[in-house]
């Protein structure tokens, strides 16, 4: 059966929350206690103009989409499964492509469309594009 990651995990909304306007959040890892008392996290829409304020942001993909974007021109692409020798799914391969307003194209390969993002949006960032 093949999974595919619905929004950012922690440590992905930690960096991208240094990157992208807190307000395009679609989401929020909210704290709380497990009965054992140790600190977790569990995730939690909220209308996106309270995500940042409560916990961590958290994006969902079509919230990332929505932030990438804003700066050019975006495709987004499953391209292939891949299962082993006795039918068990082994990976995926996405492919993100962005195009800036110079028609520069950015490609990222992930094994699903939330890591393509994140990926990108790092990406994008470290150009000073974003």
């Amino acid at each position: 059966m093949i999974t595919i990651k619905s929004y950012t995990d922690l440590s992905q909304s930690k960096k991208l929350a240094e990157i992208l306007p807190l307000e395009s959040a679609d989401m929020s890892y909210r704290p709380y206690r497990e009965e054992s008392g140790i600190p977790d996290y569990q995730v939690t829409l909220c209308p996106h103009i309270f995500a940042s304020w409560i916990g961590i942001p958290c994006w969902s993909l079509a919230a990332l989409l929505g932030a990438i974007a804003m700066y050019g021109i975006i495709d987004l692409r499953f391209l292939q499964s891949t299962y082993d020798n006795r039918g068990n799914h082994l990976t995926n391969v996405w492919c993100l492509t962005f195009e800036d307003l110079c028609t520069i194209s950015h490609d990222i390969y992930a094994d699903n469309p939330i890591d393509a993002c994140d990926e990108m949006i790092i990406k994008l960032h470290e150009l000073k594009m974003l």
